[in-house]
């Protein structure tokens, strides 16, 4: 099992681009990571939609055959110890998944019906930043659950 890990643009902040990086470090521990950057799109003269169906085509040709994981605030919740699970079902059947991170305006209409699964990664909406970093936070966690190690408690 690959992941992939594709999001829209790069961390502005350098203290949160920091954490972000040592998070995925620290998952990749446990899990063969891909991390890619798509480039941002500049949507002074588009529409939130084709801001959104442009950065879509991107982290779709990202995922690869991979299948598809959108991080949508719609999608389904899961604790902590069922996203681990979850992901040793997927590794276990060595099929590869993609996580998508949209933009500053969410995902594409593209992305979002490609995906095999909506991941919810907080109750909230949360600025893609912050997404990426929960989510690789997150892999971390599943990643010492399975291995029965302390960082969970």
């Amino acid at each position: 099992m690959r992941l992939v890990v594709a999001a829209v643009g790069r961390p502005r902040n350098a203290a949160l681009a920091a954490a972000i990086n040592d998070y995925e470090t620290r998952a990749a521990r446990y899990w063969p990571l891909d991390v890619v950057e798509v480039r941002e799109e500049r949507g002074s003269a588009l529409s939130a939609a084709q801001v959104r169906d442009r950065e879509g085509a991107r982290l779709i040709d990202k995922a690869g055959a991979a299948r598809i994981v959108a991080c949508d605030p719609l999608g389904r919740s899961f604790t902590s110890e069922e996203f681990a699970e979850w992901l040793k079902r997927e590794r276990d059947s060595g099929r590869d998944a993609a996580f998508l991170i949209g933009g500053a305006h969410g995902l594409s209409t593209e992305v979002l019906d490609r995906a095999m699964m909506k991941l919810r990664l907080a109750p909230w909406t949360l600025q893609h930043e912050l997404a990426r970093l929960v989510l690789a936070e997150q892999l971390y966690r599943a990643g010492s659950i399975l291995r029965n190690e302390p960082y969970h408690k």
